[in-house]
């Protein structure tokens, strides 16, 4: 595994004045071009997430892959599992329509080109197809993302406060906010973290009645962090590995109206996602499981743990299942 000290990559004001299509890009600093901010997650990371492991308890962070029907995707359905028999001694399955974004999962580099200079690392359009390995989310599998994950649980504590989160109405969560958690927490971010934000948007939807669902999914309107280059200032200063949530997108839908990026971002109306996987090579989770590892976590006092992500080995594929398990 090639990795670089994550203490040697110039702050997001100094990639902002990296020359060209560079600007505002990691592009051509990690030792391997498909990687992209896992990079930052190491030997030495998963050398010191061993100190997370204080019970030895273990935690899956998947939602079932049928867990979103209806969910908040335009498009994507819930596969269809099937079990057959060859013989009365065997049995195997399989799943039709089966949706690699459609639960739990991370956005591989491939999930969004930048309207302003194209795929990560300057990869050339016609290299995103099936098949072809150019930032494909196979560099995630084969070698699969470990390191400390640090949780904040911005649910828990807006209900501490009394003012818990109005996922009716699609709440942006802003920068300031997230600061907050760390600090009541008594958290610190290092280097290489893989950051996991519990909004409680899952638990919310998945406990609505059908009928509600849709009308959710109609209004595409979605609980996240308000766009900002704040935000994404902070996740590249603070080198981050990945930026996971219990949300649809990691980020609120619809865009803030405040949202700088309505010219750099048009096709996206505004969203972060170009600025996060195209430019910066950070992987985002979306759709996590993160109320049992806070239940956990809470009991504990500790905010983290080990994580261990690893994608399905699809070679090109723009995404997957996250995979992602929790070792506390």
């Amino acid at each position: 595994m090639t990795t670089c000290d994550p203490r040697d990559h110039p702050t997001h004001a100094q990639l902002a004045a990296r020359p060209g299509r560079l600007a505002g890009t990691s592009w051509e600093l990690f030792p391997d071009p498909d990687r992209g901010t896992p990079s930052f997650a190491g030997p030495d990371q998963v050398l010191a997430a061993r100190s997370c492991i204080r019970t030895g308890t273990v935690i899956g962070l998947d939602h079932p892959v049928d867990a979103f029907d209806p969910g908040m995707s335009a498009r994507r359905t819930a596969p269809v599992h099937t079990i057959y028999s060859g013989h009365p001694a065997h049995r195997d399955d399989y799943l039709d329509g089966f949706y690699l974004q459609g639960s739990t999962q991370i956005d591989g580099l491939r999930h969004r080109r930048s309207d302003e200079v194209g795929f990560y690392g300057g990869t050339d359009d016609e290299l995103i197809r099936p098949g072809t390995r150019p930032i494909g989310i196979q560099a995630w599998a084969e070698t699969p993302i470990v390191s400390r994950g640090l949780l904040l649980d911005v649910a828990g504590h807006r209900q501490a406060l009394g003012d818990p989160i109005d996922h009716a109405g699609g709440e942006p969560l802003r920068l300031g906010l997230l600061q907050d958690v760390l600090r009541a927490q008594g958290s610190a971010i290092t280097p290489g973290d893989i950051l996991m934000i519990r909004t409680g948007w899952c638990e919310w939807f998945l406990g609505l009645d059908h009928r509600t669902k849709l009308a959710v999914k109609e209004a595409r309107r979605s609980t996240g962090i308000a766009q900002s280059k704040e935000f994404i200032e902070w996740v590249w200063d603070h080198r981050l590995a990945l930026v996971a949530a219990d949300n649809f997108a990691v980020e609120c839908l619809p865009p803030v109206a405040d949202t700088p990026f309505l010219v750099t971002a048009p096709h996206d109306k505004g969203m972060m996602h170009q600025e996060l996987l195209a430019k910066l090579g950070m992987p985002l989770g979306e759709l996590w499981r993160l109320d049992h590892l806070a239940e956990h976590l809470r009991t504990t006092g500790h905010w983290d743990a080990m994580v261990v992500v690893k994608p399905l080995n699809i070679t090109g594929a723009t995404g997957s299942p996250a995979n992602a398990t929790a070792i506390c």
